[in-house]
């Protein structure tokens, strides 16, 4: 059995040492049983902070083909590819033959036998992976404070480009990103790798690698976005995945500079050849050929499916933690109290708001029937100051509790200018990311007081259309050119506004300051200061996420006490409440319920849930008398 180190530094060691066992035993099923190696590994107890993770440690720090993390959305997914999966090798002075494994690698062996008889081609799938966008900095940092891996600069594989860190690279790409999102126009220019020693040849079919890293765009759907994308290589059972899917790979790390040397030396080659000869255009080439050290390959060994990203939850269900739960929950109740009174200074005093405001942030789509998604609750909060950058420290405070976030100003310019909607590009077969393009559960703030009068041009209503859509549906209409595809989606939208939001919502409430215009910038900035010395910052970010992710349901007998309640209300005035208030109201008391850490609706939570939608709805009255031209 090999150690922990073996496992880690060498997982391509452990593969071929079964691959080997198995040329005695041609029933012996070595593939499915490396992988299931490496998964039980990982099952033990704290292993996987063993391995190192791509999010937080520079590429340079990291063994080539040793087994590494990396935690991700799946922005694209390319066309499956070819490569050797067994090959035969001629040693050059003794002419002995030898069968090798081809799994899990980019470049083959030297001395490869192309006429031999037990070559096996196989196929495998590539997703283009990034960081999940959005993800806040508390969440990075927590994250790589609690891994164990033990790293070193490795200078011995790859040319001094490769030395260079994360951060200088993204000071090179993130730049000409923030322009891509409002111009849609010019590519980051990215250095030529070296070629390095290249002896070894390439394992995928001919017409997958090459590339020019001239102008290199890592595509992340949001600007300013920090960290790796990677190629990430699939053999087993790449259906399970779906575009959009957060995951946790693990998997054998490839930057050879082999790859960029024989994509450098195809890309001269194929300027001398016949453009209809080639399958693919120079500018796939490129886009799905980059350079290794800007983008590595990710053989993947296993995946784990992400239902959060918060790292003070445990990874695994909740049911499987049966301790953590049970004393969680226990606490929710008082620690609701706790985020409630911070919330209603936060939003200026108000604290009915306040009690929306955590509905908002614990809402989750739980379930679609037909076209209609379940449980999804925009919140819309009207009449927000527009001085002293209240929307956008509210954001702030925001960030600092929820895993994943973005802020988008709603201004003219943005909204003419942005490319919200991700959109495929047939000449590089690839699709080009929109900032809607979102992890589930990432919350997103929409500052409607940034807009002024003026013109939506064509672009500006299209993407208003898809803010509205993203509302009403949780859908995203991915553009294909020719056709639209519908993409779910679980996004948890926040308005803020001076009047009531052009867009939809679910839930509109009208902020009541019980500050005074002068005292409002003292206010914040105690607020500010309060939540940086917080000890209960991490007891607010393990209830929100917390909430989201239990379970809920209704009994018959509270069901029937429902249904009473409202054919009496409606005996009363009929006018007073429509079906689609009952909805709400039926929303709000399972969000109730759930914020207080119950997981089934009570009598008591009904009546309260009735209550402050009756307050709610009384507010929203008075403010349309004072305001006669609020719609």
């Amino acid at each position: 059995m090999p150690s922990t180190q073996d496992w880690i530094n060498a997982p391509l060691a452990v593969v071929e040492e079964m691959f080997a066992a198995s040329q005695n035993n041609s029933n012996s099923g070595w593939e499915t049983k490396a992988v299931e190696f490496f998964q039980d590994q990982l099952k033990e107890r704290d292993t996987h902070t063993l391995v190192p993770s791509l999010n937080d440690v520079p590429l340079h720090y990291l063994k080539p083909n040793s087994l590494v993390k990396f935690r991700c959305l799946i922005q694209d997914m390319f066309d499956p590819e070819f490569y050797m999966g067994v090959y035969e090798t001629v040693a050059p002075s003794t002419k002995t033959k030898m069968l090798r494994c081809g799994k899990y690698k980019d470049v083959t062996e030297c001395g490869v036998d192309f006429n031999s008889r037990n070559t096996v081609t196989a196929e495998r799938q590539t997703f283009y992976c990034v960081p999940i966008p959005g993800e806040n900095p508390w969440v990075k940092e927590r994250y790589a404070g609690s891994s164990q891996a033990r790293v070193v600069p490795s200078t011995s594989y790859a040319p001094s480009r490769q030395k260079r860190s994360y951060e200088e690279d993204d000071d090179m790409d993130t730049q000409p990103q923030k322009q891509r999102e409002p111009h849609a126009g010019p590519h980051s220019p990215s250095e030529h790798h070296g070629n390095g020693d290249c002896k070894r040849q390439e394992t995928e079919a001919p017409s997958s690698q090459t590339a020019s890293a001239s102008h290199l765009d890592l595509n992340f759907p949001l600007p300013g976005e920090k960290g790796p994308s990677c190629l990430v290589k699939v053999y087993e059972d790449w259906d399970r995945f779906k575009l959009n899917d957060t995951l946790e790979v693990y998997g054998i790390l490839s930057v050879s500079p082999a790859l960029s040397a024989l994509a450098d030396e195809k890309d001269a080659s194929s300027s001398l050849l016949d453009p209809a000869e080639s399958m693919e255009t120079a500018e796939e080439q490129r886009v799905h050929s980059p350079p290794a050290s800007l983008v590595p390959r990710l053989h993947m060994l296993h995946a784990k499916p992400l239902p959060h990203n918060n790292p003070l939850l445990p990874s695994a269900a909740l049911e499987d933690n049966s301790a953590f739960l049970s004393s969680t929950l226990s606490e929710m109740a008082s620690v609701r109290e706790e985020i409630l009174s911070y919330f209603t200074h936060v939003l200026l005093g108000d604290a009915l708001a306040a009690e929306y405001l955590i509905l908002h942030l614990i809402s989750n789509v739980y379930s679609r029937r037909d076209v209609l998604p379940l449980g999804k609750f925009t919140l819309n909060l009207s009449g927000c100051p527009t001085v002293a950058s209240y929307t956008e420290r509210f954001y702030q405070i925001i960030q600092q509790l929820v895993p994943s976030s973005h802020y988008l100003a709603m201004s003219l310019q943005n909204m003419n200018q942005m490319r919200l909607v991700p959109k495929k590009d047939y000449v590089a077969n690839r699709l080009v990311s929109g900032a809607l393009q979102l992890a589930r559960n990432t919350s997103l703030f929409l500052d409607e007081t940034q807009l002024e009068q003026g013109q939506l041009d064509t672009t500006g209503v299209r993407n208003v259309t898809a803010l509205g859509n993203l509302i009403s549906w949780q859908k995203v209409d991915y553009d294909f050119n020719y056709h639209q595809m519908e993409f779910p989606c679980n996004i948890n939208v926040l308005i803020a506004s001076e009047g009531r939001s052009l867009l939809p919502s679910d839930c509109q409430i009208h902020l009541q300051p019980q500050v005074a215009p002068s005292h409002l910038e003292e206010s914040l900035s105690s607020i500010h200061m309060h939540l940086q010395a917080s000890s209960q910052l991490n007891k607010f970010r393990i209830y929100l996420s917390m909430a989201r992710l239990l379970d809920y349901s209704i009994s018959d007998e509270v069901t029937k006490s429902v249904e009473d309640d409202f054919v009496d209300m409606r005996k009363d005035d009929p006018q007073s409440i429509s079906a689609e208030d009952l909805h709400r109201m039926l929303v709000v008391a399972r969000l109730l319920s759930l914020s207080l850490g119950q997981t089934s609706l009570s009598r008591d939570s009904w009546l309260r849930a009735k209550h402050i939608e009756m307050l709610r709805r009384s507010r929203m009255e008075q403010h349309k008398c004072v305001n006669g031209n609020e719609p």
